[in-house]
């Protein structure tokens, strides 16, 4: 099976659909086959995620070409009830992973996607 990446076993910290919003607000104009490379999914696991997303707000898209380009709601609060009686944000969740990405690199200077605020 090429092109399909090697499932992973046992539990992690992050969802799918953490991982997937963490990809496209690094590139809000990256296709669907970039986005499950990253991600270690299938194309169609991360097209089921994006539709889960657009279906709750969180997530819209714009066509531009062949391609299209993602918008993230960042004042949308996180679905799980704790996360949400704190009302932890999108935006929060976010900057913690952008932070981590940007500690992770070896390249100063390296700028990610800003979220864009409705």
């Amino acid at each position: 099976m090429d092109g399909v990446p090697e499932p992973h076993i046992g539990w992690t910290f992050l969802t799918n659909h953490a991982r997937v919003l963490a990809a496209i607000a690094d590139n809000q104009s990256a296709r669907i086959r970039d986005i499950a490379a990253h991600c270690r999914l299938t194309e169609r696991a991360v097209q089921k995620i994006i539709a889960d997303l657009e279906h709750e707000g969180y997530l819209s898209h714009t066509r531009e070409g062949r391609g299209n380009t993602y918008r993230i709601d960042p004042t949308k609060v996180l679905r799980h009830p704790t996360e949400a009686g704190l009302g932890l944000t999108v935006a929060a969740l976010l900057s913690l992973l952008a932070q981590d990405e940007a500690d992770r690199t070896d390249q100063p200077g390296r700028q990610h996607a800003t979220v864009e605020h409705a």
